[in-house]
């Protein structure tokens, strides 16, 4: 809470001669010891707490059978216990290291071992690592949080970061008894494609970036050729967004364009849960396969995230082929 403290005064009075004020030992700072912090109006900032947010339950959904439960990154995820069991099943390996310690040298240590096994993973696709031991052992939020997106991205988990996620870092060096501070930027998101590892650009990009006014006669024309096929079954779209993101209509409209029954028991008719949904819609993929179209570039779930653009893709790539099936 001193830290905490200083940092707010070094925020909001940089050039007070109030900081002079501050003794050598009323602080944790040593001289010419440097410590980072988000600034407080960036952790109030919508973006930032809904990607605290995502990365919270989607550790909590991995780790569910361990029952481990998270409530607080940097206070959880500092000694490396947890990210020791998150990286055990996400990799589905087993680390050796031991399974409790006490100490800030045992804790090192098995961070040391966790993050040598996480930059093994990471260190072929050439990202650059923004993150060390002591940072994470320091509970530095903004380590920690470029370590989960990594890992998040690595594994392609079936969550949605949210894109362009900043926060203003404030740097507290103490010199002379004194601190001074300064501000940089520090970047926690791009874009989904940049993260996923998509660079490729396409006309949708072009359209959401440049003529969004363009993207509702886009719309306008997918729902008309969708709706010519659902039809047929009394089925109905009028919101593309959230109408496929079940998968139940994508596997459906499959069958209709190739002219074909689907098993019900190959799909859930009645998804509920976030996997069944996931399943369909990697189902529907499939039967675009088998009907020779190519990979959609989209993931199934972008698709149940309610990801307007990746469905866009997926209902374009039928369009062009089967916009002339009766």
């Amino acid at each position: 809470s001193d830290l905490q403290e200083e940092g707010k005064n070094a925020i909001n009075s940089p050039m007070s001669p109030a900081l002079a004020d501050v003794h050598p030992e009323d602080t944790q700072l040593e001289e010419n010891e440097e410590r980072t912090m988000i600034d407080p109006t960036s952790k109030e900032d919508p973006k930032f707490k809904e990607l605290v947010k995502v990365l919270l339950d989607w550790i909590n959904d991995v780790l569910v059978e361990e029952r481990i439960i998270v409530k607080q990154l940097e206070e959880d995820l500092y000694d490396g216990q947890v990210l020791q069991k998150l990286l055990e099943k996400l990799a589905g390996c087993k680390l050796n290291v031991a399974e409790v310690t006490q100490s800030e040298i045992g804790q090192k240590q098995k961070l040391q071992t966790v993050l040598e096994a996480v930059h093994d993973l990471l260190r072929p696709r050439g990202w650059a690592l923004r993150w060390s031991v002591d940072s994470i052992h320091g509970k530095n939020l903004v380590a920690i949080l470029h370590l989960l997106v990594s890992l998040a991205m690595h594994f392609r988990a079936p969550i949605r970061l949210p894109e362009h996620v900043t926060v203003q870092v404030v740097v507290v060096r103490k010199r002379e008894g004194l601190l001074h501070s300064s501000h940089i930027s520090e970047e926690l998101t791009t874009t989904t494609e940049m993260m996923m590892g998509r660079f490729e650009r396409d006309a949708f990009d072009t359209l959401f970036d440049h003529a969004p006014d363009k993207l509702s006669v886009v719309k306008k024309s997918l729902i008309t050729f969708v709706n010519k096929h659902l039809n047929k079954l009394n089925l109905e779209v009028t919101e593309l967004e959230t109408q496929f993101a079940d998968g139940v209509y994508l596997v459906l409209l499959m069958g209709l364009l190739e002219d074909y029954f689907v098993p019900l028991h190959h799909f859930y008719l009645t998804p509920e849960s976030f996997d069944q949904k996931v399943h369909n819609v990697s189902f529907a993929f499939e039967l675009m396969l088998d009907g020779g179209l190519k990979k959609p570039k989209a993931r199934p779930e972008d698709v149940v995230n309610l990801d307007l653009k990746s469905t866009l893709r997926v209902l374009y790539n039928l369009f062009t082929k089967y916009k002339n099936v009766e």
